[in-house]
């Protein structure tokens, strides 16, 4: 019986300390080279070699050709965040405890794209970038 009553305390201690919780901030992965605008306009130059503009950005998502048939990166990150917080109120006892959670919910959107134009020689010639965010 003390096992018993030693167990059921404390799981209502452990379930006790994570009704606690009270926001929890999380973000998508989908930017694992962390590409930033900062980044661009700090390391991308005019006259960088391909293999210089690799070692600062990456490799991109797209590579194409212009109508000279000169070369074309296009880098487009995505990133995804999710704010969550619940908020617990109620009582607890010993055996049977009893609780109201809400919830609360926000995702934010940020885009990034990069276009890179290289000349002839394989150096960069021109760049942009766009972001926005919803």
């Amino acid at each position: 019986m003390k096992k018993l009553l030693s167990l059921v305390c404390m799981l209502s201690c452990a379930l006790f300390i994570v009704s606690c919780a009270s926001s929890q901030k999380s973000a998508d992965t989908t930017k694992p080279d962390n590409i930033s605008v900062g980044k661009v306009q700090r390391e991308v130059k005019i006259g960088m070699t391909s293999a210089q503009v690799v070692e600062v950005l990456g490799s991109p998502n797209i590579v194409t050709t212009d109508e000279e048939r000169r070369e074309v990166w296009v880098y487009d990150k995505i990133s995804t965040e999710i704010d969550s917080s619940s908020s617990s109120k109620g009582v607890w006892l010993v055996v049977v405890g009893a609780s109201s959670d809400k919830n609360k919910t926000s995702t934010s959107q940020r885009t990034l794209t990069i276009i890179i134009k290289f000349d002839n020689e394989g150096k960069v010639r021109d760049f942009s970038y766009r972001t926005s965010s919803f």
